[in-house]
């Protein structure tokens, strides 16, 4: 079987933080003393995973080159770098990676996501799958601002993208697993009504196959999507340092 690769999904244009991204990208951002790019390449790499793509976009993408060049910094020999044009959803940006993939499974790591442990466990898990997906869930205080989990008893039955009336505190974080089936299903995928391709929709297609597998989070996670979660995420890291067997 071919090695699990990595890749981290880091275009948009964060305007739910200008000022702040009117003149860089989000994932250039501080978060605490490093930049916020740094803690998911930190979190493929502390997993076992070396062969890493960045998808971004904007016209800072120049920048990640700038910074992180080959990835020397995180015991790297190379780092992939794709181009994102425009803003059309999780599963657009993920769908770049088809080449870079070659078949392999992958583990897809939202640019502005924060974890407080090593998933490599959960990456041991997948890599023993024989098919399907797997995804972290986690318990949050605002689960409409993210894809929420419904269960039934302790299955997942359906997950709804920001939905009003969520039918959990369980969402999805930003941290997906895919066989190489997940291109042929984005393939297939309609817009929603935000004009975008949600990646929701790809983890609800491997549900109704029956190849939807789970965890849930006992470590903190937060995402930097808003002024709030990245005040969180600059605490949490400067209150959890790596003597406390946090990640970071």
């Amino acid at each position: 079987m071919n090695k699990i690769k990595g890749v981290i999904l880091a275009g948009g244009l964060g305007k739910r933080l200008e000022p702040l991204t009117r003149i860089t990208n989000k994932h250039l951002l501080p978060v605490f003393c490093k930049p916020m790019i740094y803690y998911p390449i930190q979190t493929l790499v502390q997993a076992g995973i070396k062969d890493i793509l960045i998808v971004t976009g904007g016209e800072m993408a120049g920048e990640f080159l700038r910074l992180l060049g080959n990835g020397a910094e995180f015991g790297l020999r190379h780092i992939n770098y794709t181009y994102q044009r425009g803003e059309g959803g999780i599963a657009d940006a993920l769908k770049l990676a088809e080449h870079f993939a070659a078949g392999s499974k992958i583990v897809v790591v939202l640019g502005d996501n924060l974890i407080g442990a090593s998933i490599a466990p959960y990456v041991a898990k997948f890599a023993k799958q024989k098919k399907g997906a797997r995804v972290l869930l986690k318990q949050v205080n605002n689960p409409g601002r993210f894809g929420v989990v419904e269960f039934r008893g302790q299955r997942v039955v359906s997950i709804e993208e920001k939905p009003r009336k969520p039918k959990s505190n369980f969402i999805v974080t930003g941290i997906y697993m895919y066989d190489r089936k997940v291109f042929e299903i984005i393939k297939r995928l309609v817009p929603s009504a935000r004009g975008e391709l949600e990646i929701t929709d790809v983890n609800n297609a491997y549900l109704k196959r029956g190849e939807l597998y789970f965890d849930k989070l006992n470590c903190w996670w937060t995402d930097c999507g808003t002024f709030d979660s990245l005040l969180a995420a600059n605490n949490l890291v400067a209150k959890y340092p790596k003597e406390k067997k946090c990640i970071f």
